[in-house]
C-alpha cells in the first residue's frame, strides 16, 4: 500500500509540474518580448516556488539549511553536489543573490522548461567542444559575475546516485581563479527523497549545507579544486552516512 501512495503522489506531482510549467512558459516567452534581465528571472522563480512547494504538499520533501552565515557579500561561484533536479528548482529559492546556471545546451531543447532557459542570462555549452567550451564560460561566467550574478556550477557534471562519487571537474575552480572570485561548495542529500532518474519521490527531509568561501588567491586551480571535493564529499557523509556505510557501497 505505502509503494502504492508513493507511486499516485509521485504521479500526482507530475502532473503538477507539467499542468504549471507550460502555461508559466509560455508567459515568460512572452514577457521575454519586453522584459529581460533580473525581472524576468525573478518571475521565472515564481515557478520554482511553485515546483518546489508542490514537492512538499504532494510528496512530503522537506528541506533545511544550514550555513547561510557563510555566503560572502559579493560574487561568487557556487558548486554544488548534484544528485537530482531538486538543487536546481531549490537554489534560486534558498540563496539571496540572483543565479546563473551552467548547463549543457541540449537542455534548451526541453519543450517550453527549455525554451524559458534560452531566454534567461544563463550558461549553456556545448561539451563536445572541449576547450572553445571551456572558454565560453569563462567568458560568459566572468561577464555575469561582473553584472552581480552568482554563477552556479555541479562539478561532477550529472547527478550522481546517494552514496556516489563522481568526479569532479575543474571548470568552477578554474573561472574562480580567473575571476579572483571565492567559491561556495554546497552539499545536498536530495537523493533520499528525490532519487536519480527515479519516477517515485519519497518524503522526508533533504538537508543543505553551505560551506566555508574558498578564496583563490595563493591557489592552483586544482587546489582550489580539491579543497571544494574534499568538504563537499566529508559534509556529504556526515550529513547522510548511512548512504555511506560499506554495505551501501558494495
Amino acid at each position: 500500500m505505502r509503494t502504492i501512495a508513493s507511486w499516485l503522489r509521485s504521479a500526482l506531482y507530475m502532473a503538477w509540474l507539467i499542468g504549471t510549467v507550460v502555461p508559466y512558459a509560455v508567459a515568460a516567452l512572452a514577457l521575454s518580448l519586453v522584459l529581460r534581465g533580473r525581472p524576468l528571472y525573478r518571475f521565472c522563480v515564481g515557478w520554482a516556488w511553485l515546483a518546489l512547494w508542490g514537492s512538499r504538499l504532494i510528496c512530503g520533501i522537506r528541506w533545511r539549511v544550514q550555513g547561510l552565515e557563510n555566503l560572502p557579500p559579493g560574487p561568487a561561484v557556487v558548486l554544488v553536489k548534484h544528485q537530482s533536479a531538486w538543487e536546481t528548482l531549490a537554489l534560486p529559492l534558498l540563496l539571496p543573490r540572483a543565479l546563473s546556471y551552467v548547463f549543457k545546451r541540449e537542455l534548451l531543447l526541453v519543450p517550453f522548461f527549455g525554451w524559458t532557459l534560452g531566454r534567461l542570462d544563463m550558461v549553456h555549452i556545448d561539451r563536445k567542444r572541449g576547450a572553445q567550451a571551456l572558454a565560453r564560460m569563462q567568458e560568459q561566467g566572468s561577464r555575469l559575475l561582473r553584472a552581480g550574478y552568482w554563477i552556479v556550477m555541479f562539478p561532477e557534471g550529472t547527478r550522481t546516485p546517494r552514496g556516489r562519487q563522481g568526479q569532479y571537474k575543474p571548470g568552477g575552480a578554474r573561472l574562480s581563479q580567473v575571476t579572483g572570485v571565492p567559491v561556495v561548495p554546497i552539499a545536498v542529500t536530495s537523493a533520499r527523497c528525490w532519487p536519480r532518474q527515479a519516477f517515485i519521490k519519497r518524503p522526508g527531509v533533504i538537508d543543505v549545507s553551505i560551506g566555508a568561501p574558498i578564496e583563490p588567491q595563493g591557489l592552483e586551480v586544482a587546489q582550489i579544486n580539491q579543497r571544494m571535493q574534499e568538504w563537499i564529499e566529508a559534509e556529504m557523509r556526515r550529513l547522510d552516512p548511512e548512504a555511506y556505510a560499506p554495505a551501501q557501497r558494495s
